[in-house]
Parts: C-alpha cells; structure tokens; sequence
C-alpha cells in the first residue's frame, strides 16, 4: 500500500505553520486565555504582567497569520478570538494512534502493523 495516498499534501505547509506557531509557550497562554472567550489586547495582557505589550502583539500576530485566532479591530483596541474550525482541523490533521490496517514492510518482507 503507498502511504502516499492517504496523506493530504496540499495543506502540509500551513498546517506545519500552524504547529509551529503552537510550539510556544507563551502563545500556547494566550489560547487558554482566549479559550475562555473574546478578549481585546488589555484584557489579554492582564494574564502577562511581565511581558511587554509589544512582545504579546508579536505573539498575537504569529497566531493570528497561522490562522488560529480571529482579530477585529474595534474603535482603538484589537479583540481576538479562537478559531474554532482552523483549530478542530488541526486536531484532526494529527494522525490517530492505534490498530491500522497492515502492510507488508519491503525491508524486511513480512507484515506488520503500522
């Protein structure tokens, strides 16, 4: 069997983006804080005292351009939000672990299970 097949290549980019935009602490903060609803940038900076303003709109804007969080500006202040749908999808990008169909190894000539 190709495992080729089964792999969606045309997202693999963005989707590699997004896991590295994931891949930070701080950022990984910033979605449970918004996790618990829409937040503007005061409201969110409040959960990060000792960073600076400017390093948590860095942090915004890097999840922002991987697409896991919405931003609407709203007369002087920014609000964001998860996004739900680019998230779940990331969450089913994830191969599932567990019993898979099985495949003949070539190196080795025998079946085994992935």
């Amino acid at each position: 069997m190709d495992i080729s097949k089964n792999i969606d290549t045309t997202n693999l980019d963005e989707t590699a983006r997004a896991f590295k935009a994931l891949a930070d602490p701080t950022r990984l903060r910033v979605l449970e804080v918004l996790s618990r609803g829409e937040h503007c940038v005061c409201e969110i900076q409040r959960h990060f005292e000792a960073l600076p303003q400017n390093l948590l709109s860095h942090h915004l804007r890097v999840l922002k351009e991987a697409g896991l969080v919405l931003a609407e500006k709203r007369g002087r202040w920014v609000h964001y939000r998860l996004n739900e749908p680019r998230l779940e999808a990331l969450r089913q990008s994830v191969p599932r672990l567990g019993p898979q169909e099985r495949e003949a190894c070539a190196c080795r000539g025998v079946v085994e299970a992935k």
